[in-house]
């Protein structure tokens, strides 16, 4: 049996920091997450400061903004500059899809089993720009990195990935890939919504040159508003299509319309922002740089090596490689006979909280989880 002493500290740290472990086992961090108790301060102290003051506290709502972007930044190992707030994945990678200068012929390469937020943006630019989109097939769910590397030749303007996969938790080999289109010079994008916040993403380290992630899953942040990240290396690739009036330098002096954008991938922000739930995430990004990205990381994948263990004692079969460094804080599984549907329920009535999706379980715990959760969980899934 898996030996987690070594992570024990962190939920004993945090747990009480999420008043839904008062109430809810909670291990559906891949759908919705819930809020810190910091975070819901934060968003309330800022909405009654709006409700008493309105814009005569405008500087301070703005210093917010940019604490947010700064922390973000932080996370990802990048600039502040190369920090946009947008209102969700959809939208960011929409922003990118459609700010890329198309040529007939260009094509696109991804993964056929992504969220629909990653495909919808590709697929309508590949049927109005005369682009192709190349998406390669999943093997019992799961992708060969070398098959997704073989699609991509000297036509290839972009590739676009998960970092994890939202239906079988694959955490795919980002840096192999962003390496490999970096010395090519194609774009790489990443839909890192499901990993940002349980594990760490450096974005020089990794090759990445833009990303994209709600706030509402392992970031744990409020929904409605996301991070998009923008390298300075590529920005100049990427043209704004929707103009915000703070798209441009000098955005405060109102009667000059010039089109000379702002510095970094604020231009790309499209106008006023949702500030409280900017500030939300900025407390929810602060909480998790305060417990410490690399213990979050080991946490959760030790408790995912535990959970996988303990679902096979149980008698399920447990969708993945086998692979250490493929894993995440998504586990996917299946009953030798019962559906993933009635399991759901029949532990939601116990107030145990995981998904069902494409027919299987899936099951997300994040670093406030103990392996005591994992216990009673595992407890109450029928044998």
């Amino acid at each position: 049996m898996l030996d987690l002493s070594c992570t024990k500290s962190l939920p004993r740290e945090y747990r009480a920091h999420f008043p839904i472990t008062e109430t809810y086992i909670y291990m559906n961090h891949a759908s919705v997450s819930p809020p810190s108790i910091e975070v819901r301060d934060a968003m309330a102290q800022m909405l009654d400061g709006v409700t008493r003051y309105a814009c005569a506290k405008f500087p301070e709502w703005e210093q917010s903004n940019e604490w947010t972007r700064c922390v973000a930044a932080r996370l990802v190992n990048a600039q502040p500059r190369e920090i946009a707030f947008l209102r969700n994945t959809s939208e960011a990678l929409s922003i990118v899809a459609n700010g890329v200068t198309w040529h007939p012929g260009d094509n696109v390469v991804g993964i056929a089993v992504e969220f629909p937020a990653n495909i919808y943006p590709w697929l309508r630019i590949s049927q109005e720009r005369e682009v192709e989109l190349r998406l390669q097939e999943a093997h019992d769910g799961w992708i060969d990195v070398d098959e997704l590397l073989s699609r991509i030749d000297e036509r290839t303007r972009l590739v676009t990935v998960s970092w994890v996969e939202y239906g079988s938790g694959q955490r795919l080999d980002i840096r192999r890939v962003g390496r490999f289109c970096r010395e090519r010079d194609i774009l790489f994008v990443v839909d890192a919504v499901q990993g940002l916040g349980a594990l760490q993403l450096d974005v020089e380290r990794d090759y990445v040159d833009v990303f994209a992630a709600s706030a509402h899953k392992f970031l744990l942040g409020p929904k409605g508003v996301a991070l998009l990240y923008v390298s300075d290396r590529v920005l100049h690739q990427i043209c704004p299509t929707v103009i915000g009036w703070t798209a441009v330098k000098n955005y405060k002096d109102y009667l000059i319309h010039d089109l000379d954008f702002r510095e970094g991938a604020a231009r790309f922000e499209g106008g006023t922002l949702n500030e409280v739930g900017v500030c939300g995430l900025g407390h929810s990004i602060d909480l998790m740089l305060t417990a410490g990205p690399s213990r979050i990381e080991q946490h959760v994948l030790s408790l995912s090596e535990y959970i996988c263990q303990r679902l096979t004692e149980r008698g399920y079969i447990v969708c993945n490689s086998g692979k250490a460094d493929e894993r995440s804080a998504i586990i996917v599984c299946q009953h030798p006979e019962r559906s993933a549907e009635e399991i759901c329920d029949s532990i939601k009535a116990r107030n145990i909280i995981i998904s069902s999706r494409l027919g299987r379980l899936r099951i997300a715990p994040h670093f406030y989880n103990s392996q005591d959760d994992v216990d009673t969980m595992i407890d109450a899934l029928p044998a």
